[in-house]
């Protein structure tokens, strides 16, 4: 029934659009992050009329300049890609996907490019009140950024707010409030926010911590590292609560990628949550009878009340998600044979439809309209071939989630540590503490892109969950072609980013302009 696609053309097609994606989310979240701690920083410039802050904040902008353009190109490159190699996506839900989008161009981004020249430039030409507003509206334009974007991608994990037109073949918008305040968007916004403001904090401490190593600017590095520890504390502690809610949304609206999440096969009641364990190699097979996970060790109940917040959930595992039968509030959950059937009855209604149309048989046009309307939630299994297709894959999403949750803890204790260390003057002068501050930077982007893999990764094989495959996404493109783009990007990129290091690395070695005050 489906047109055969070559595999290869979806794995390279991916794995350049992660490519991008990856190397774009170096940038967003230090903008998100460090934005906010130099407004905070001009802040206490404006209220105490200190130089010393003005000098400070003025440092972190230079560093956060320096990001923002990086990053603005490599988001521009990440657009493109829907339109060259996943033009069928953008035909099919352009309507629904390209709203946020477009805010966030005309509001958000011109808001941020409007405010951030006076922020730099405006130091000596704009009143200390307007500059201040500025720098402000900068990061509020950025987050609203970082908003609309999620708002797109949340809605590919959970499509609400349309309906589909068989006469445009497209999906169009019917609920705007509902595509733009789902619970998903809220959730993914709120966590993917705060762990932006996580690495801002790691960013600005991290680099103090090399001051104090090298013994220079000692009251601006410790002044720097109050911040960072307050902020970044606070936000690592609601990074921990969003996560909590997004392991709630997953379970309620994407158990295959939650069962991937935790190895899990077979689900039961009071399902515990595995904090450490290792996947077995030699798990094959969805239905064999190799156990998934050895050397576990697990939290009882933890995961049915995080899924439930009932420790009686019952949370299904990869084959009772194949299998079905499974109690959910809606009843027993239909088994992927089901709706395969059910989605292949969409996929030749709306083909009947249309030739009914064309050949201006009204009757059999309602008769195949109707029956489209009844199957459509199934309408992305019509273009399943096998039920394994629908598993992500398990090893990836496990491990890369226990990184970031791991790294999030770790977080938590590390900024602690630098509070007690800054009010009572306990090891700041210690070389291992200021190397265990230091290598945190990388950490905080380790568990950054660790999350990123497991909301993607863990979706697989849907563009749209449960309504469009990557197989029906994708652009009709020469293999070839899509290997050679990704080898160019994998060169600009490493190119880019040798450059971003250099410039910033020369920066930080200069420290703040002028003498300290």
């Amino acid at each position: 029934m489906n047109e055969i696609i070559d595999p290869s053309l979806i794995d390279w097609s991916r794995a350049q659009f992660a490519l991008t994606a990856m190397y774009h989310w170096l940038f967003v979240p230090l903008t998100l992050g460090l934005g906010l701690i130099m407004a905070l920083m001009e802040t206490a410039y404006y209220v105490t009329g200190d130089l010393f802050w003005k000098r400070t904040v003025k440092f972190w902008m230079k560093l956060f300049g320096i990001n923002f353009a990086i990053g603005v190109a490599t988001g521009i490159i990440l657009e493109f890609e829907f339109g060259t190699n996943w033009s069928n996506y953008s035909w099919f839900v352009g309507d629904i996907f390209g709203a946020p989008l477009a805010i966030e161009g005309i509001l958000a981004f011109f808001m941020e490019s409007t405010f951030v020249a006076v922020m730099y430039f405006g130091w000596n030409k704009v009143s200390k009140k307007f500059h201040l507003a500025s720098t402000w509206l900068t990061i509020i334009g950025a987050t609203l950024s970082a908003w609309w974007i999620l708002v797109a991608n949340a809605w590919m994990q959970y499509p609400v707010g349309m309906e589909f037109n068989p006469d445009t073949v497209r999906n169009e918008m019917n609920d705007f409030m509902a595509v733009a305040f789902s619970p998903v968007a809220i959730n993914k916004f709120i966590h993917t926010v705060l762990s932006g403001w996580v690495l801002g904090a790691a960013f600005v401490a991290g680099i103090s911590f090399w001051f104090l190593l090298k013994k220079r600017e000692t009251e601006f590095a410790v002044a720097s590292l109050k911040i960072a520890a307050w902020f970044g504390l606070t936000a690592s502690v609601l990074c921990a609560i969003a996560g909590d809610g997004s392991a709630y949304n997953v379970g309620r609206v994407q158990p295959m990628k939650l069962a991937a999440m935790e190895a899990l096969y077979e689900g039961h009641t009071r399902q515990g949550l595995i904090a450490l364990g290792v996947v077995n190699p030699d798990k094959v097979a969805y239905n064999d009878s190799v156990p998934p996970v050895l050397l576990k060790l697990e939290i009882p109940n933890m995961l049915s009340w995080l899924v439930g917040r009932n420790i009686q959930t019952f949370v299904p595992g990869i084959k009772d998600i194949i299998d079905g039968g499974y109690p959910t509030t809606h009843g027993p959950a239909l088994s992927t044979a089901e709706k395969i059937k059910k989605g292949r009855i969409a996929v030749d209604a709306l083909a009947h439809y249309r030739e009914a149309v064309k050949e201006g048989n009204a009757d059999r046009a309602q008769l195949n309209r109707n029956l489209l309307k009844e199957n459509y939630p199934y309408f992305g299994y019509g273009y399943i071939n096998k039920p394994e297709e629908l598993i992500p894959n398990v090893p990836l999403n496990f491990y890369a989630f226990r990184v970031m949750v791991g790294l999030g803890s770790y977080f938590i204790l590390f900024f602690a540590l630098v509070l007690i260390a800054c009010y009572k003057n306990k090891w700041l002068s210690g070389k291992f503490f200021q190397w265990v501050g230091i290598l945190t930077i990388p950490l905080a982007y380790i568990a950054g892109e660790a999350g990123w893999i497991v909301a993607e990764s863990g979706r697989q094989p849907w563009a749209i969950q449960d309504v469009l495959p990557n197989s029906a996404a994708i652009s009709r493109l020469g293999v070839s072609s899509v290997q050679t783009t990704f080898f160019v990007f994998v060169v600009l990129f490493a190119v880019l980013l040798i450059a971003e290091i250099r410039i910033m690395l020369r920066e930080i070695k200069k420290g703040p302009e002028g003498e300290p005050v």
